[in-house]
């Protein structure tokens, strides 16, 4: 019952002081909500932004592999360009022996991209990505069809004639018509269209499928020489196979159909999405490093304001801490009475603070490409860090006051 006095006591006193002195202590409050605003405003934007885009790499499947020419690295200026140029693009018969000596791949595919202008009429939509793919990536890559079908295995083999769109591309070159069964313009020919991609939304690389058109990978091949263009084949493994042994037996097969000596190094790289979300984890520790660093100003200009609001709440109250220590308080009593104050008053700025950002999150979903949420941990993480400072900032001014000689406090006039 003492510590509930104690707290309500020590509310009613901040609560005072917030009516009686509100530009000094409106003042001194903006330090700690414009840095508990500072840094989880950073922290809701980045943990957002990084959930989308764990989200998109996850949705390319966490039991495939890229076999390409080039390996990823994040973080670039330094990349060794000239070690990989000369390496050779993957091509469709490497891809039909791994899946003939692999025992741990369930699906493979190749494909390449390329960006074209389309036409349907007098409507156009100009740099379209197209993507040309063999059979099986309907099978290793997760999409879903909103009217119409995937390509037949006669279709992908013999290279026929026809496409599949994107919800956007459907959108712009149809205008609310049927496109099913019409004819788009791509390198100078008409293709077919057999199906329309489910719309997928936003992304945060900013090219979602819903402006692609897909197209057999041997029609593609007709058209333009994919050897200078970027070439990649997508393993899936097989069900409890590891992504570690898929990567060591590819390794293997590639190798060998490459006619690799031991000594020499491979001529080829095999990427995993799990890359690209280190790279990212690692980035967004540096800018959170970086807004602790900028809301640490902050809250230690705030951290100033509360104990200077504390110093003059003690020297005001002099007189009466005399007299509560005259009537047997104890010096902790007094001690925690400023503390609790102290750290209600810091937690105000944070609150303020804390509702900034969820005002922001609301009206700035319109300005980025993702979802912004106010996670609980990143709220509980403001409302700590605003008692810690309140703590740190009013324990000297606290102490201070439960060290009073009562008979000194009493006879002040202040």
């Amino acid at each position: 019952m003492r510590a509930v006095k104690l707290i309500i006591e020590s509310i009613v006193f901040a609560s005072r002081a917030l009516v009686i002195n509100k530009v000094r202590t409106i003042l001194s409050l903006l330090g700690i909500t414009i840095g508990i605003f500072s840094i989880i405003s950073v922290f809701t934007v980045f943990d957002s932004l990084e959930k989308e885009i764990k989200d998109e790499i996850n949705s390319l499947g966490s039991n495939v592999l890229f076999i390409q020419k080039w390996p990823w690295m994040m973080g670039g200026s330094n990349y060794p360009w000239w070690k990989y140029i000369n390496r050779p693009e993957p091509k469709m018969s490497e891809m039909h022996e791994l899946l003939k000596r692999s025992n741990t791949l369930e699906n493979a595919t190749l494909l390449f991209r390329v960006s074209r202008t389309a036409y349907y009429r007098n409507n156009s939509m100009e740099n379209i990505p197209v993507l040309a793919v063999s059979q099986d990536y309907n099978k290793v890559m997760k999409f879903d069809l909103q009217e119409g079908r995937y390509f037949t295995p006669t279709e992908s083999k013999g290279g026929k004639n026809i496409c599949i769109i994107g919800a956007n591309v459907s959108k712009e070159l149809f205008q609310g018509v049927d496109p099913i069964g019409k004819k788009i313009k791509l390198f100078g020919r008409k293709l077919q269209i057999i199906g329309v991609l489910k719309k997928e939304g936003k992304s945060v690389f900013g090219n979602p499928r819903d402006n692609y058109v897909l197209i057999p990978v041997n029609y593609a091949l007709g058209m333009i020489d994919a050897r200078n263009i970027g070439t990649t084949i997508i393993v899936k493994a097989k069900p409890g196979i590891s992504n570690d042994q898929m990567r060591d037996e590819i390794t293997g097969i590639m190798r060998s159909i490459r006619k690799l000596s031991p000594r020499e190094e491979d001529n080829f790289a095999i990427n995993e999405t799990d890359i690209i979300t280190k790279g990212f984890s690692q980035l967004f520790a540096v800018i959170a490093t970086v807004g602790w660093i900028i809301g640490g100003f902050s809250l230690l200009v705030g951290g100033f304001g509360i104990a200077n609001i504390m110093f003059v709440s003690v020297k005001e109250r002099t007189n009466q801490i005399g007299i509560q220590k005259s009537l047997g308080a104890k010096r902790y009593f007094i001690l925690f009475e400023f503390l609790f104050e102290a750290i209600f008053l810091s937690v105000i700025g944070g609150v303020i603070g804390l509702i900034i950002v969820y005002i922001l999150t609301y009206f700035g979903e319109s300005l980025v490409s993702f979802k912004l949420i106010l996670s609980f941990w990143n709220i509980v993480l403001g409302l700590t860090v605003s008692a810690f400072i309140g703590l740190i900032s009013g324990f000297i001014p606290s102490w201070n006051a439960s060290r009073l000689n009562p008979v000194d406090a009493m006879r002040s006039n202040f």
